[in-house]
């Protein structure tokens, strides 16, 4: 079956002389989100965006607010994002048939580079960073456990609960009230000295983002790969719990791209390698392969499929 490239628009191109007509879409979806979404020309160049990868049966347009930059730094900065909040929430904003989020990942990696010490030599408490000092690590009988900080991972994870439902909040005061939201979880990142080529993935950092970090910690370098492992699956688990808990979290859908088979990029390698265009980044190929299967998902809630019970052929056997 032929399958059609997500058209991406932007805020500008809605405003502009001929705006696009979405009325040609069967599926019209509204994207906001970080680097993985970003709209950068180094981005565009490499192939390197989630959306522009993913893929439907039917005509499907999305208007991607996460602009040629840095995108959303943060998750908080939906807040300062008027193009995405006039979108969702404005009396005469489209009626969208989804959401399409990518959110987390960056502050994720803001947690992990926290330093044991601020500034002027004070302990930065456990429970404000997700790395542990070696002083504070636990026996080596915990894994890389040990170097991780779960009361840190408490108070991220408190702050992501809480800026996802006021997004959804937000949904549900304009006219796309209780319509799907689709995020993904991240893939696994190899720590390692491969940076942006420019300014705009993170803040004004450039990279590396985890392998100073590592360093920084004093976590030996066999470690590093599992560490990464380690915080990405927590993520995974907490994004799939709260799409889980229908009640607090309506219509959120979220997609596991940790199950994505992808090629680990290279320990030490400082550019391009495997699916990664550099430490933190996917490259057209890792876009591509997690693209193509959330495609699927997010298209499955559009038609209604995933409400439809799969038959196992067994008597006596819950489906």
């Amino acid at each position: 079956m032929f399958m059609d490239h997500l058209a991406c628009f932007t805020p500008a191109d809605l405003a502009g002389r001929t705006p696009p007509d979405l009325g040609g879409f069967r599926w019209k979806l509204l994207a906001q989100g970080d680097s993985w979404f970003s709209n950068a020309a180094a981005k565009l160049n490499a192939h390197a965006n989630l959306l522009q990868e993913l893929v439907f049966r039917e005509k499907t347009a999305a208007v991607n607010c996460a602009g040629t930059g840095n995108a959303l730094s943060h998750m908080v900065d939906l807040e300062s994002s008027p193009d995405f909040v006039k979108l969702l929430t404005g009396a005469d904003a489209p009626v969208w048939d989804g959401v399409l989020l990518s959110v987390g990942g960056n502050d994720l990696i803001a947690a992990a580079r926290t330093p044991a010490m601020n500034w002027n030599g004070e302990p930065i408490p456990l429970e404000l960073r997700l790395m542990r000092r070696q002083t504070e690590w636990g026996p080596p009988s915990a894994g890389v456990a040990r170097y991780f900080s779960e009361p840190g991972w408490a108070t991220y994870a408190d702050y992501l609960r809480a800026n996802v439902k006021h997004l959804l909040s937000l949904r549900d005061q304009g006219p796309s009230a209780g319509k799907p939201v689709f995020m993904h979880c991240y893939a696994v990142p190899m720590p390692r000295p491969a940076g942006a080529e420019s300014n705009d993935d993170l803040g004004a950092a450039s990279g590396p983002w985890l392998y100073p970090a590592m360093k920084a910690y004093g976590v030996p370098a066999a470690d590093w790969a599992a560490v990464s492992r380690l915080m990405v699956f927590h993520l995974a688990l907490l994004l799939k719990s709260m799409a889980a808990d229908k009640e607090a979290f309506p219509g959120l859908y979220v997609f596991d791209s940790t199950t994505v088979p992808l090629a680990l990029a290279a320990p030490g390698s400082t550019g391009i390698s495997g699916d990664w265009h550099n430490e933190i980044h996917l490259n057209h190929s890792g876009c591509f392969k997690i693209a193509r299967a959330w495609s699927e998902a997010i298209e499955m809630v559009l038609e209604g499929r995933h409400l439809i019970q799969p038959t196992t052929g067994r008597k006596g056997r819950k489906s």
